[in-house]
């Protein structure tokens, strides 16, 4: 089979021939239809993940079709379509995962960084981590779904959106752009922040009734303004200076959460987030329970990303240009 890997930090992809893995006990062999390029693989390749194993092929927000099961597998049955996500697996033993918090747990493994993940023609996962996707769901665009739309629809409900809600989101890419939508169909007032104007249009057609400009404005006095102030600011942007400038716009009893962030501490001032019970909370992805209601909520909505196709061949010159500055529209690689 054909693959993309990443061999060393500040090293491109190589595209080589591996041979097609075979599913051990407890694991299911996929046939991949797309897997999303997103900006941890490029964090990947940056050095940013200190527990990244090399070799490794990419990829976590995969959709596949099932091609063989190993031993003791059952479900899903050989030709099912399904996704697979950032969490690779759980030890299955700990309190987080008895509690069906297998993204918390201390022995978690990830997709992509540990394990070999979806720039790839096959691969090996798990049993219990994949989900099967719902029926109408388009493989291809659903793929950013996996990763981008877990952690903005899993994010807004641990933030506690819900319709009477105002929620900002910092960013337009691809966390960003669905946190938009997933905010605005829970029934949430919806503001975005960006650097200009440019992506001002972009994100009124996808639901916000507010757009601001942080280079034409202070970002929190302009939230405050917005009946006082945002009860969550969901962070999608990779800064995280660019989260901490809007504390200030949040409501009391106000949520900033980081789906999103860079390599920069994050500093904040105290008094305002005592005197008003502020909170930051960070959300990583998710669980498997989680993926099932975020496709279920998706499909029920009818709420995909805008992706633009592109082949394996492509996928090194996609992560290049993500490290640019992308367009905020998601380079999905697809497999006939």
């Amino acid at each position: 089979m054909r693959a993309a890997i990443a061999t060393a930090v500040d090293t491109p992809l190589s595209l080589t021939e591996l041979e097609v893995p075979e599913p051990g006990p407890g694991e299911i062999l996929l046939k991949i239809t797309a897997c999303g390029v997103c900006f941890s693989d490029l964090n990947l390749v940056r050095g940013h993940y200190a527990f990244a194993r090399f070799p490794v092929v990419p990829g976590h927000e995969i959709t596949a079709t099932v091609a063989a099961l190993g031993a003791d597998v059952t479900w899903p049955a050989v030709g099912t379509p399904v996704g697979a996500q950032f969490l690779y697996d759980s030890d299955g033993t700990c309190d987080y995962c008895a509690r069906g918090e297998q993204i918390l747990c201390p022995h978690k493994r990830i997709t992509g960084i540990v394990v070999n993940g979806g720039y790839a023609e096959y691969a090996v996962f798990k049993a219990g981590f994949v989900t099967p996707l719902p029926g109408g769901l388009d493989p291809v665009a659903a793929a950013p779904l996996m990763c981008a739309g877990l952690t903005a629809f899993n994010g807004l409900r641990k933030g506690g959106a819900d319709a009477t809600s105002r929620v900002a989101v910092i960013g337009t890419g691809g966390i960003g752009a669905l946190a938009i939508q997933y905010a605005k169909a829970m029934g949430a007032r919806v503001a975005v922040l960006g650097r200009s104007r440019r992506g001002e249009d972009r994100a009124k057609q996808l639901g916000a009734e507010l757009f601001i400009a942080t280079e034409d404005s202070d970002p929190a006095a302009a939230l405050k303004a917005w009946d006082g102030g945002a009860n969550l600011i969901l962070n999608a942007s990779p800064s995280t200076s660019a989260a901490a400038a809007t504390l200030g716009g949040l409501a009391p009893d106000g949520t900033l959460l980081l789906c999103g962030y860079g390599s920069e501490p994050l500093n904040l001032p105290t008094q305002p987030m005592v005197l008003n019970r502020l909170r930051v909370m960070a959300s990583p992805s998710g669980s498997p329970h989680d993926l099932r209601d975020t496709l279920a909520f998706s499909a029920m909505h009818g709420i995909l990303p805008e992706y633009n196709p592109i082949t394996l061949d492509e996928a090194p010159d996609a992560l290049e240009a993500l490290g640019k500055g992308g367009s905020g529209i998601r380079s999905v690689i697809t497999f006939d």
